[in-house]
């Protein structure tokens, strides 16, 4: 082929689904015609934008995180810096060595398992892939942690290596960590992990009137109520008290009691505070044994002395 051949196949011929033709032969012209296979892939990665994103919030999230903790690093803004004012050249080699010394020890007790939650050997159709994340609404099934958070891998339900396959059947969404955590030795189906639990003899489990919904929690009026507008929301999942919460029904919570907050203000003016808690444990006057949240609406005067608030709970205390 000459030189006119390919860049007439290139200017006029190739037909692009994506990046990777054009970087390719870019790859082998800047290598003089030839490279390894190795070589390539390193470049592909410092074209890929997403793998990019996904280590610079790694590196945020956790070493320099660490390190600063420790007095090792500051950062300000995108700039990380190392707290040591100056060193010299020996001591540089010095700190370069042991640094690649304790990676490589490393790398040979944990050898690829150090990245087999990045590997995948059976890549998941992107039609596929599309699926499996709508359904699982952005969010790992385990931890319920989001996209936005922290990069979501389509975990393969029965593991490949023990005979499963990329069917939308054997998919779920599971975060980078939940995922690395898992690895080959588990099968377990987070996607509806603990969204049926009900307990026949929970009165919130069974036969209650929602008015309100977000997700994995829903709001009910207060059958015995504080005020006039006093809401409980409450876990779909039975859940013993707010501690045993997930995080994502926490925060499924919190942004259904801003909702209901604010359509409470709207409809009744007279409503000028809010008291907002929970019970958790018979000692903190709990009675019903399934996780709720209370959402009181206060108006001026509803009380003598309003002061202390949910130190109330203790009456000699509130006043303080």
């Amino acid at each position: 082929m000459t030189f006119k051949e390919l860049y007439d196949f290139i200017d006029n011929k190739m037909r692009m689904s994506h990046i990777y033709q054009p970087l390719l032969i870019k790859t082998l012209v800047e290598a003089g015609g030839s490279a390894t296979v190795r070589q390539l892939a390193q470049q592909f990665v410092l074209e890929d934008e997403s793998q990019l994103q996904y280590y610079e919030n790694t590196i945020k999230r956790m070493p320099v995180k660490v390190l600063k903790s420790h007095g090792i690093v500051s950062d300000q803004k995108s700039l990380i810096s190392l707290n040591i004012k100056k060193f010299t050249f020996k001591e540089k080699a010095k700190l370069k060595g042991i640094c690649e010394e304790k990676i490589q020890q490393y790398l040979e007790k944990r050898g690829l398992a150090t990245w087999d939650y990045r590997f995948s050997a059976d890549p998941v159709p992107d039609s596929i892939r599309y699926k499996v994340l709508k359904a699982g609404k952005q969010r790992c099934a385990l931890c319920g942690i989001t996209a936005k958070e922290r990069m979501l891998d389509v975990d393969h339900i029965i593991p490949r290596s023990r005979g499963g396959n990329s069917k939308e059947e054997n998919l779920q969404v599971l975060c980078a960590k939940c995922n690395r955590s898992k690895g080959n030795k588990d099968d377990t189906d987070f996607r509806d992990a603990g969204k049926n639990v009900k307990d026949s003899n929970c009165p919130f489990c069974n036969g209650v009137k929602s008015v309100s919904k977000n997700n994995s929690v829903f709001a009910m009026k207060d059958n015995y109520p504080v005020s006039d507008g006093h809401h409980l929301i409450i876990p779909f999942r039975h859940t013993d008290d707010y501690f045993t919460m997930t995080k994502t029904e926490r925060d499924d919570a919190t942004e259904l009691i801003r909702v209901l907050k604010n359509k409470l203000e709207q409809k009744d003016p007279t409503i000028t505070g809010f008291n907002i808690g929970m019970n958790s444990g018979e000692s903190a006057g709990q009675t019903v044994m399934h996780s709720h949240i209370h959402l009181i609406p206060r108006r001026d005067g509803d009380t003598k002395k309003p002061r202390g608030g949910v130190r109330g709970v203790i009456p000699d205390k509130m006043s303080y």
